[in-house]
Formats: structure tokens, sequence, C-alpha cells
């Protein structure tokens, strides 16, 4: 049976439904994080899948989920601020080391574009995958919203946000075993700008350092997106 023939007020029910299944699904998706610390167990990557799945087995669709847990993405950009605080914290690092920050982050955001644009435009997908790949390499919130400005599908950009962050911390803890990386500002980099949020929480586990400046370059990037939306959409469009 699905949720929405339970009872008239199916649209109050569905959004308690998914908000209490999300928010149940991701702690339990950190428990199992906790004692088995690997890429696949991140709650970035097997909430979802979890949510999948249930979705799956009760016969419910997309539209529904999202218009009951619409408020859980909205709480996206009220949450970033929380970024702030480690940054001040390491406010001396960030003054000493702007330049080199800026230069690494529009260079960064240029790659990834391109890069996504690229690929996508080599596989044939259509323009509106195309622009929703765009904003991938940036956090939820920006992304979204740049997303929007492009033409593009901000939900399915949301999509592709996830992908880059479950597999961009995967990839970058396999990174520093190889590259020789010796400073915190590089490490912090590294995860800020291949893997945003996703990346900011593996970066804190290399250090309070590196999570700082994890967290300054994916706010500096989501920044940079959305100043770059409204020229990319006359170039685009």
């Amino acid at each position: 049976m699905m949720i929405s023939d339970l009872a008239p007020h199916t649209g109050l029910l569905a959004g308690i439904f998914w908000s209490a299944a999300t928010i149940a699904l991701y702690y339990a998706a950190r428990w199992v994080h906790k004692r088995r610390p690997r890429w696949w167990s991140s709650p970035l990557a097997l909430a979802p899948i979890l949510l999948i799945v249930l979705a799956v087995f009760l016969h419910e669709n997309y539209h529904e989920y999202i218009r009951g847990t619409h408020w859980l993405v909205a709480m996206l950009g009220p949450v970033t601020v929380a970024f702030a605080l480690p940054i001040f914290e390491q406010r001396a690092v960030i003054r000493k080391h702007w330049p080199v920050l800026l230069t690494g982050v529009l260079v960064g955001d240029a790659m990834a574009m391109l890069s996504a644009w690229g690929l996508a435009t080599l596989l044939h997908l259509s323009d509106a995958v195309r622009l929703s790949l765009l904003p991938r390499s940036v956090s939820t919130p920006f992304a979204m919203a740049v997303s929007g400005d492009i033409g593009g599908i901000p939900d399915l950009t949301a999509v592709f946000v996830v992908l880059t962050g479950v597999f961009g911390a995967m990839l970058g803890e396999a990174l520093l075993a190889f590259l020789p990386l010796r400073s915190a500002l590089a490490r912090g980099a590294l995860f800020g700008m291949g893997a945003h949020g996703a990346g900011v929480a593996q970066a804190r586990r290399v250090g309070d350092e590196e999570g700082a400046i994890a967290s300054l370059v994916m706010i500096m990037a989501g920044l940079s997106n959305v100043l770059a939306a409204p020229l990319l959409a006359l170039v685009l469009r």
C-alpha cells in the first residue's frame, strides 16, 4: 500500500512519514559509518540508498518524497553558515594564503565546469542534463541555485552533487596516500574543491586546519559559481 492511500490528509501524512524516515535513516547510516568507516558507509551515500529502497518497497515516487521533505532542503542554506566557525578559528592562516586559495578556487571551478560540460557533450546528453551537471562541484544549496539560474534541473543537480561528494571524498583519501601534499593548506583545498561538504567532513578527520581550509574553499567555490551564473546563463542559452 502507498503512503498516499492511508488517509485523506495525504500531504501532511506523507510529509511527516518521509521527514521522519529521512532523519531516522540518516542516523542509522551514521551508526553504521562509526562502526565501519568506509567510503560506501558514509551517511551521504548510504542514507539515500536506504531511502530509495524504502520508496521502491512502498511504491512511492520522488515527487511525493520531495513534497514532504522540502523543508529539509531549505535548511541546507542556513546550515552552511555553520562552516563559518572553523574558518574564523583559522583566520590567520587564511589571511596569509588567501591569494593562493582564491586562484586555486577559480581554476578548480573552471576545470570542474569544463570537464563536466565536455564529458556530457561527448556522451551526447541532453541540454538539460548538461546544464544540471555544470555546478556539481559545489555544495547543494549553491549548486541548486546556480542550476535553476542557468536552465538546469535543480533536483537532478542535487543528485550529481551527492555523487561528486561521495566519490570525491573517497578518491581524495586515496590520493593523500600517493601525492606529496605535506601542508594542511594543500590537503584541505583538495577536499574542499573536489568533494564540497563530504570533503569537508573527510578533511576534518585529517586535521582541524585541513577542515577549516576545506570549508573556506567550499564556500568560495559556491560563491564564485553563484556570481558566474548570470554570465553562464547568457553564454549557454
